[in-house]
């Protein structure tokens, strides 16, 4: 398992990090179980990974807690990341289904308390905020509180998530403005460049770490995706459209040469591309065995896609249709 900086700290984080969402919530078709969530937990530390990130609506809290049964005792062997800006009290969640946002100070540091006392711990590497607007990122008070946290060491420093969906390019750029923010959190996948392409540009210029989710495109990188198959409507994939999948399939087609002749199968190609970038600091695959950790830890060798190759799945990308960005609100 290869190493990098986060950002301006001085935090060491593995390359391939544990997204710790789906030991939480049956969204990814599969419910785990605690026992297997932990053993999985066990097994991504055993393998290399040192980074856990999650978030306290995961399972409202469920994530957290599984975190910090499992690493009570070796925390400072681990970064924990976790992120905040939900309002699950009362309220199900399920699928894509938005739920009430809170960044107010006195819901901030109630929500810190409760992280901390879910994981076990005194003090959270990373805290973040979960999906925010671009009011919350020109927000000053926000940031101010957060960096009060810094200040007193219940954090060591903090990010931006992005989303809910691919795009919210101008949150992301806004907030590495920021001198304390050390990451920001989007999706980006070899099919799915945009916005990530510039928001790295902007993080090599600022010092911050890019974290990476859903790398592998909704499973599309994964071969267990095709044309016919069919999310629940708890799936977090549902949303998907046919037209997506169909076309994303044909875009995996042209890549497999590039595969092909570096001895990868379509998931390693799209995780090397992710890896050799500069200005990304963990990629997030979403794993729901013991054994998809150890396959995604071993992509993590040091043995990178060359320029050239690069520059041919970039062509490639630039081929493509563009796609409409979700607009922000």
């Amino acid at each position: 398992m290869k190493y990098n900086k986060l950002g301006k700290t001085d935090i060491k984080v593995s390359e391939i990090g544990f997204g710790a969402w789906a030991i939480a919530l049956d969204w990814w078709g599969k419910k785990i179980e605690e026992d297997e969530a932990k053993r999985m937990l066990k097994k991504a530390y055993d393998v290399g990974i040192n980074f856990f990130e999650t978030g306290d609506m995961y399972g409202k809290g469920k994530s957290e807690k599984l975190i910090g049964e499992v690493f009570k005792d070796m925390r400072e062997e681990i970064v924990i990341s976790t992120k905040y800006g939900y309002d699950f009290t009362g309220v199900e969640q399920v699928g894509h289904t938005e739920l009430p946002q809170k960044f107010d100070a006195d819901f901030t540091r109630m929500a810190l308390r409760n992280s901390l006392e879910r994981l076990q711990t005194d003090h959270i590497d990373m805290y973040g905020l979960h999906n925010p607007k671009l009011k919350n990122i020109r927000d000053d008070s926000i940031f101010n509180l957060l960096d009060s946290f810094i200040s007193d060491k219940t954090i060591k420093t903090y990010q931006v998530a992005l989303g809910p969906a691919i795009g919210w390019t101008q949150e992301g750029l806004e907030a590495m403005d920021r001198p304390n923010l050390s990451a920001v959190q989007t999706v980006y996948n070899i099919l799915e460049q945009t916005p990530g392409n510039e928001l790295m540009r902007k993080a090599k210029e600022k010092n911050v770490g890019i974290l990476v989710r859903v790398p592998e495109a909704s499973g599309i990188l994964t071969g267990k995706v095709n044309a016919d198959t069919k999310f629940d409507e708890n799936d977090h994939r549902s949303v998907r459209k046919r037209e997506w999948l169909k076309e994303s399939l044909q875009k995996v087609e042209q890549l497999k040469p590039i595969a092909d002749r570096n001895g990868l199968n379509i998931t390693e190609l799209g995780m090397k591309f992710i890896i050799t970038k500069k200005g990304f600091a963990s990629v997030l695959p979403t794993m729901i065995s013991e054994e998809e950790v150890i396959s995604y830890a071993e992509m993590s060798d040091g043995k990178y896609l060359s320029d050239s190759d690069m520059k041919e799945i970039y062509e490639l990308y630039n081929k493509w249709p563009a796609y409409e960005l979700k607009a922000t609100v």
